[in-house]
C-alpha cells in the first residue's frame, strides 16, 4: 500500500506542483491587481477636493434696513447657535434689542478674517451701532458666507471635506467604540469576527453577516458594492489589508470620516460626516455637540433604518445606546452621557435643510466655471468659489413658487400631472444671479427648467416690439395706433389672422395703453410698420442666445427660449438698455486662498437710454392700469414695472418685470406642453409678486433723461389733458419734440406746441 502511494505521488506531484504553482501565480497578480488599483485610485482621491461654492455673505453695517429677527434667521441659516451666554464659535445670544454673536473665522477672496465677538444694537428696523469685544465701534462687517454645495466628480454625490484638524477627536474615537474597536491593532481585518461570520453564514446558507471593520466598510465604499457574497467579501478583506500596509490609521480614519454614506436627499447622496453635520444640524462639523456626534454615528449602521426625520424614535434609541457605551469606554464621563441622552435629537427641519443646498444655481455655476476651468480643476484642486446668490431671494423664490404652485393645482383640471415651474432673479445693475428655482422640487438636481425648458414667451416679447418702435422716433408713450384686424400672408403661403386676448377689437389707442393692456392687433400692426428684421436683432442684442427668425407671430411671442434668456433681455430693459452678462461667480480661489480668477463687470450698451426709459415708464403703467394690475393689493406703493405672458392655447404662464434693484422672471407650465388654463396674469403673476413682496428691494424711480419730458393724457384716447378736464389722466414721459393733440375743450390753444415749450408758455402766462 505504502509502495503504491509513494508511485501515485511520483507520477502526480509534478501535476499538483503545477496547479499549485498556477493557483499561486494567479492569487499573486490578482493581488497585485488590487494593490496596484489601491495605490492609484486610493492616492488619488484621498486627496481629491471638490470645488466648494458659496453664496455672497451677508455685509452688516450702521444704519442698514435690517431688523433683529432677519438678522437672527440669516445666523440660523448659517448655523449660528442660540444659546444663553456667547463663548464659542458660531453662537449668538439675542437680547431685546440687541444681538452678541462669535463670528466664525473665514477666508474671504480679499481677506483673511480670524474669529471675532460682534454685537448689535437695533432701532426701528435698523443696525443702531455695532461694536467688538473691545468696546471699539465697528462700521461694517461681513458674516461668514453659507456654503451652499461642491463639485464633486461622482454624479449624485455631494460632501464637505474636513481634514483631521477641522474633525472633533470625540469623532473618530466613537466610531472606533462602536464599529471597530481594534482599530488601532487589527490589520484591516478581524479574524474572530470573519471566522464566527463565515460560520454563522455556512450554517444558515446565506452570506449576510457582517464583521466589517472600518477599513472594509472604507473599502467597500470606493471600490465595491453592497453584494452579500463570499468573492465580495473575500476581495474586501485583501483590499482592507493592502490600505493598512500602504497607508497609516490617522489617513485611514480621515477617508473614512470624508467617505461613509451617512443620508440621501432625493437624487443627492449625503457623503460624509462634513456634509452630514451641514444636512441634520446646519453648522460645522467642527461646533457638533456630544448628542449630535453620537447621532452621526448611529446613521453610520443604517441611514435608511435609522433616518433621525422619518424615524426619530427609533435614531434616538440608538443614538442613547451609543452615548452609553462611550461612557462605558471611558470616551465620556457618565455625567456627560446622561446629560446628552436628555437631549432632542436637534435636527434642523427639512426645509431648513434644503435651503443650504441649490441645485439649480448650482448647475449655472458649473457651466460658469466649465467655459474657464477643466472639469479636473473642479473635482479635484480645492478651489473655493464665491458665487452671486442672495440667500434669502432664492428662499422666498422657492416659498412662492412651491405654495402656489400648490394652489394653482387645485384649481387645475388635469389631476395626472402637476404645475412646474422656474424662477430667475437678478440685479440689474450688475448682471449677477441672486436666485434660480428649476423645479418645484427645488432640491432635485435634474432637469434644470429654468436654464434649459425652451419655451415660447408670449407676450413677453412685445416690449422688444415697443421698444423697437420708440428707437425710431416716430413713436411716443402717446402715439395712436389701430387696434384693428389684421390678415397676413406667410412665407407657407397661409393666411396668418391673430387675435385680442378677449376675442374684442378697440380701434386707435395710444401705445402705452396697447402695451398695458397687451393688444395682440395693435402689436402686430405696430411691428409690421417699425420692421420685424430690427424687432428680431433687438431680441438678440438684448440678450437672447440666437436672433429669431422674423416672421409675424414673433412679435406676439413666437420665440422658443429658456427662462434665463428671457432673463437675460429683461436684465437689460432694466439696466437702460445696457447689457451686462448675467453672471453666477464673483471670485475663484485656489487651495491656498490666491485669486485665481476675478469676473469682472462688463457693459455694453445695446438699446437707446432715452427708448428704453419711454419703455420703462409704460411697463410701470402696466402694473397700475393694465395686465399687472392685481400685484398692487400686495405691493402697496412699491413701484415696479413688468409685462405678462402667455402662449398660444394657454401652454406657457410668464411674468418678467423689474424694481429699482431686482429683476425676476417667473414661468410655469406642464412639462409636456398640453394647456395649463392659466394666463400670465392669472398663473406667473402672482408668483412674481410673492417674490418681489417678500425682498428687500426699491421702487423703481430712474430720473428724466435729457431730451424727455412728462406729460398728461388719457389712458383711453392718448390726448393731452390737465387735471382741470379730465379724471382719466395719466402721466407719461415722451420726447420734448413730441406733439399731442388735445382733448376738446382742454387748451386748445396750445395744441400746436410741443413738449416743454408749451409748458414754458403756460407757466409765463400764469406768472
Amino acid at each position: 500500500m505504502k509502495s503504491r502511494t509513494r508511485n501515485l505521488l511520483k507520477k502526480y506531484w509534478p501535476h499538483v506542483l503545477a496547479v499549485v504553482g498556477i493557483c499561486l501565480l494567479a492569487v499573486t497578480i490578482w493581488i497585485v491587481t488590487l494593490d496596484r488599483q489601491i495605490r492609484q485610485q486610493f492616492e488619488g482621491r484621498r486627496w481629491t477636493l471638490p470645488a466648494k461654492v458659496y453664496a455672497q455673505p451677508l455685509e452688516l453695517y450702521t444704519g442698514q434696513a435690517l431688523s433683529i429677527d432677519e438678522l437672527q434667521q440669516a445666523l440660523e441659516r448659517l448655523g449660528y447657535l442660540r444659546s444663553a451666554q456667547v463663548s464659542r464659535t458660531g453662537n449668538f445670544q439675542r437680547r431685546p434689542n440687541r444681538i452678541d454673536l462669535v463670528s466664525r473665522p473665514f477666508r474671504f477672496a480679499d481677506e483673511n478674517r480670524e474669529q471675532q465677538t460682534l454685537s448689535i444694537s437695533f432701532a426701528d428696523n435698523h443696525i443702531e451701532k455695532m461694536w467688538d469685544s473691545s468696546a471699539r465701534e465697528v462700521p461694517v462687517f461681513r458674516l461668514d458666507p453659507l456654503l451652499i454645495g461642491s463639485i464633486y466628480p461622482t454624479q449624485g454625490e455631494d460632501r464637505i471635506i474636513v481634514s483631521q484638524q477641522e474633525t472633533p477627536a470625540l469623532l473618530p474615537a466613537a466610531l472606533k467604540v462602536v464599529e471597530d474597536r481594534r482599530f488601532d491593532t487589527h490589520i484591516g481585518v478581524d479574524p474572530i469576527g470573519i471566522l464566527r461570520a463565515i460560520w454563522v453564514d455556512l450554517r444558515s446558507g446565506s452570506f449576510d453577516q457582517g464583521a466589517s471593520t472600518l477599513t472594509q466598510q472604507l473599502v467597500r465604499s470606493y471600490f465595491l458594492n453592497n453584494r452579500q457574497t463570499l468573492s465580495r467579501k473575500l476581495t474586501e478583506a485583501v483590499m482592507a489589508i493592502l490600505l493598512e500596509v500602504h497607508f497609516e490609521k490617522k489617513d485611514l480614519m480621515n477617508a473614512y470620516i470624508n467617505e461613509i454614506n451617512l443620508g440621501q436627499e432625493g437624487g443627492r447622496a449625503i457623503q460624509g460626516f462634513g456634509l452630514a453635520s451641514q444636512f441634520y444640524f446646519g453648522k460645522p462639523l467642527a461646533e457638533l455637540q456630544l448628542h449630535e456626534i453620537a447621532l452621526l454615528v448611529t446613521e453610520v449602521r443604517s441611514p435608511t433604518y435609522y433616518n433621525p426625520r422619518k424615524q426619530p424614535e427609533r435614531a434616538l434609541a440608538r443614538r442613547n445606546l451609543i452615548l452609553d457605551l462611550l461612557a462605558e469606554f471611558k470616551i465620556v464621563t457618565a455625567k456627560d452621557a446622561e446629560v446628552a441622552k436628555a437631549k432632542p435629537l436637534g435636527l434642523v427641519n427639512a426645509t431648513a435643510a434644503h435651503s443650504t443646498y441649490y441645485p439649480a444655481f448650482l448647475d449655472f455655476v458649473r457651466r460658469t466655471l466649465r467655459r474657464d476651468y477643466q472639469e479636473s480643476d473642479l473635482t479635484e484642486a480645492g478651489l473655493v468659489v464665491f458665487s452671486t446668490l442672495d440667500p434669502l431671494v432664492q428662499a422666498r423664490a422657492e416659498s412662492a413658487l412651491v405654495s402656489e404652485l400648490d394652489r394653482l393645482d387645485k384649481n387645475s383640471k388635469r389631476k395626472d400631472v402637476e404645475l412646474e415651474g422656474a424662477v430667475v432673479v437678478t440685479a440689474p445693475t450688475n448682471g449677477e444671479v441672486l436666485a434660480i428655482v428649476g423645479g418645484r422640487n427645488v432640491s432635485y438636481s435634474g432637469f434644470n427648467r429654468a436654464l434649459d425648458a425652451r419655451r415660447s414667451i408670449g407676450s413677453l416679447a412685445k416690449p422688444v416690439v415697443y421698444l423697437t418702435a420708440l428707437e425710431t422716433g416716430r413713436y411716443n408713450a402717446a402715439s395712436i395706433i389701430n387696434d384693428a384686424p389684421v390678415t397676413l400672408k406667410l412665407a407657407t403661403g397661409k393666411d396668418w389672422t391673430p387675435q385680442n386676448y378677449d376675442k374684442k377689437v378697440n380701434g386707435p389707442v395710444p401705445l402705452v395703453r396697447a402695451l398695458a393692456q397687451s393688444l395682440n392687433l395693435a402689436t402686430v400692426n405696430l411691428s409690421q410698420d417699425v420692421g420685424l428684421e430690427k424687432i428680431s436683432t433687438n431680441f438678440l442684442e438684448l440678450g437672447l442666445a440666437e436672433k429669431p427668425q422674423a416672421v409675424p407671430a414673433m412679435a406676439l411671442g413666437a420665440v422658443t427660449v429658456p427662462p434665463l434668456e428671457v432673463a437675460q433681455v429683461y436684465n437689460s430693459i432694466a439696466n437702460g438698455g445696457f447689457r451686462t452678462p448675467l453672471r453666477a461667480v464673483r471670485a475663484v480661489l485656489d487651495s491656498q486662498g490666491k485669486t485665481l480668477k476675478a469676473f469682472p463687470l462688463e457693459v455694453t450698451q445695446v438699446a437707446e437710454p432715452t427708448a428704453v426709459y419711454q419703455l420703462q415708464r409704460m411697463m410701470v403703467e402696466v402694473m397700475r392700469r393694465g395686465t399687472g394690475v392685481s400685484a398692487r393689493t400686495q405691493l402697496g406703493d412699491l413701484v415696479v414695472a413688468g409685462k405678462s405672458g402667455t402662449s398660444s392655447d394657454y401652454r406657457d404662464s410668464w411674468f418678467a418685470g423689474f424694481s429699482g434693484n431686482h429683476s425676476i422672471v417667473v414661468w410655469l407650465g406642464y412639462d409636456d406642453n398640453q394647456p395649463t388654463r392659466f394666463s400670465g396674469s392669472s398663473g406667473a403673476l402672482p408668483i412674481w409678486t410673492k417674490i418681489m413682496a417678500g425682498i428687500n428691494t426699491t421702487s423703481w424711480d430712474q430720473p428724466l433723461p435729457e431730451g424727455i419730458h412728462e406729460a398728461q393724457i388719457e389712458f383711453a384716447n392718448g390726448l393731452a389733458v390737465n387735471d382741470s378736464c379730465s379724471r382719466e389722466s395719466m402721466t407719461v414721459a415722451v420726447p420734448d419734440d413730441a406733439e399731442i393733440p388735445w382733448r376738446d375743450g382742454c387748451k386748445a390753444a396750445e395744441s400746436t406746441l410741443g413738449g416743454r415749450a408749451a409748458q414754458w408758455l403756460h407757466g409765463m402766462i400764469g406768472r
